[in-house]
């Protein structure tokens, strides 16, 4: 298969600490942000909102573009070119975050602990390394 793999993912910061997800592809362990693939017909906005509710049960506010890869990656699981957007998300804090999808966890990280080795996908790498760079060694 060739073509274009639209993913979006949510950048949720609360309280010192920002929202990742963790699964099992491929049988390994990924740390990702919660987000997912763009159905086609869908917007990028409307599929990050369907993403949080399926996965999380969450409705989210989408507030504002964060990041999106302006490099060439190719997809670690198929012939595809994978296009990922990033926007700052925020909503009611769960008093608990349950998965409604098996084998994957969703937990808050504290930002000091975040640096762009934290997650498994190159171009979350970038991302991280952005809000490590924003947050933490700035202290902000």
């Amino acid at each position: 298969m060739e073509g274009f793999n639209v993913r979006v993912y949510g950048v949720w910061i609360h309280d010192q600490r920002l929202l990742v997800n963790e699964e099992i592809i491929k049988g390994k362990k990924m740390i990702k942000f919660p987000g997912g693939g763009l159905h086609f017909g869908e917007g990028t906005i409307d599929c990050l909102k369907r993403e949080f509710r399926e996965e999380l049960g969450l409705d989210i506010d989408v507030q504002e573009h964060f990041y999106t890869t302006d490099f060439f990656q190719p997809s670690a699981f198929d012939n595809s070119q994978v296009i990922s957007i990033y926007y700052l998300v925020g909503g009611d804090i769960p008093v608990e975050i349950v998965n409604h999808i098996p084998n994957e966890r969703t937990y808050w990280m504290e930002l000091g602990t975040l640096n762009a080795d934290t997650f498994s996908l190159p171009i979350d790498r970038i991302v991280g390394d952005k809000l490590h760079k924003l947050f933490v060694s700035k202290k902000i």
